[in-house]
């Protein structure tokens, strides 16, 4: 703008000095011409910088990754003076890359544009129009503004793969061990008539002779053991000298294994928790329902600072009610190692999916095959695979 401000400047100004110096008319009304285009241009911008209203809405607020965007975009104007197409200015997200868009032609007051990304990567997003430029026609004048409304949170949810059931004792599948339950004789809850099939030991003879007809003890159900889930919210690690871009189909990655096994727990009835860390701190259980899990997974930073050993040990007591655990990370050290072998001699299977991009790196070999000889359960993600299935 100030090279063209320039640019004309000098233009009126060698056009006045002919004028005046040579007296030609010619020169004196080219320069008028000039100073009237100023002026014009000046008036449009200062009206159409008041009256430009530029509104964005989405047609989802929630979809799942993959998934194509569509986004209604607006610009109108009551300008009385044509002005330059407006020049909008996209905000960048984790789905999409900054940009600028010209949405509106020229001379016309209202323009509607739809406007359509890729969810590319999970994460809740507030896509849209960051600001807008409005300019005159001849480009003399330029104004940058922010657009008063907002599209509002757009939420890119994980898709679950299918994955092995968990095993809750060697050679059973959970569903087996969660409908075997333990009867307690010391703890009666109550007392029913005889029925065919009955074993005899459930017999109460005191009760039966006060009553005058066999009685049954009924036993309280003890709590089914459960499965825990812990997710490795830390930031990813990338192999060194790898693509900072990657490291948003690491943390895709991982949210979707989580998704994956809480959802087949769910399918099979199985209580499952997961609890959550950062700036959501919650725990999820099962009963919450699977679109739950989907959003507040959707919401996970991978910001957490305190260090994913610490949150193991933490949640190491509640392993004496726990049928299964599954570790999701993508990082494997000599200390988390110890740490799962901790876990795995204190009685629940343990089933480790490790998210890399190293898996055939010979230290991590060695970690994995420390890991296998105690008998955890190891699996692979690969974080290149939209469908990776471990």
């Amino acid at each position: 703008m100030k090279s063209t401000l320039t640019t004309l400047g000098v233009s009126f100004g060698f056009l006045l000095v002919c004028a005046l110096s040579m007296g030609n008319r010619m020169y004196l009304l080219l320069a008028l011409l000039i100073i009237i285009a100023w002026v014009l241009a000046y008036i449009s911008i200062r009206m159409a910088e008041k009256s430009v209203r530029v509104s964005h809405r989405l047609n989802n607020t929630k979809v799942n990754r993959g998934d194509s965007v569509a986004m209604q975009v607006s610009v109108s104007h009551r300008s009385l003076l044509p002005i330059a197409p407006v020049k909008l200015k996209m905000r960048a997200t984790s789905n999409t890359p900054a940009g600028v868009l010209h949405l509106t032609e020229l001379g016309r007051r209202t323009q509607k544009v739809a406007y359509q990304f890729a969810a590319e990567h999970i994460g809740a997003m507030i896509p849209g129009v960051e600001s807008f430029t409005v300019s005159d026609v001849f480009g003399f004048f330029k104004k940058e503004h922010v657009p008063d409304n907002s599209t509002g949170e757009l939420l890119v949810l994980p898709v679950p793969f299918e994955v092995e059931p968990l095993t809750f004792a060697p050679g059973d599948m959970g569903v087996l061990t969660m409908k075997r339950a333990m009867e307690d004789p010391s703890s009666p809850s109550d007392f029913r008539s005889y029925q065919y099939g009955d074993p005899l030991k459930r017999i109460h003879w005191k009760m039966s002779a006060r009553k005058q007809e066999i009685m049954i003890r009924q036993f309280e159900e003890p709590a089914l053991p459960d499965a825990l889930v812990l997710m490795d919210m830390s930031p990813p690690r990338l192999p060194e000298g790898m693509d900072k871009n990657k490291l948003a189909y690491l943390q895709d990655a991982v949210l979707e294994t989580a998704a994956s096994v809480v959802k087949c727990q769910i399918n099979l009835e199985n209580p499952v928790r997961l609890p959550l860390a950062g700036e959501r701190p919650m725990e999820y259980m099962g009963t919450m329902g699977l679109p739950i899990l989907l959003e507040e997974l959707a919401r996970c930073s991978f910001t957490e600072t305190e260090k994913f050993e610490r949150f193991l040990l933490m949640h190491m007591v509640d392993l004496r009610k726990t049928g299964a655990v599954v570790i999701i990370t993508t990082r494997l050290t000599s200390v988390l190692v110890d740490l799962i072998g901790r876990m795995k001699r204190m009685g629940p299977n343990v089933r480790l999916y490790l998210v890399s991009y190293e898996i055939k790196d010979p230290t991590v070999q060695d970690l994995v095959a420390r890991l296998q000889q105690r008998s955890v359960d190891v699996n692979y993600v690969s974080p290149q695979e939209a469908d990776a299935k471990p």
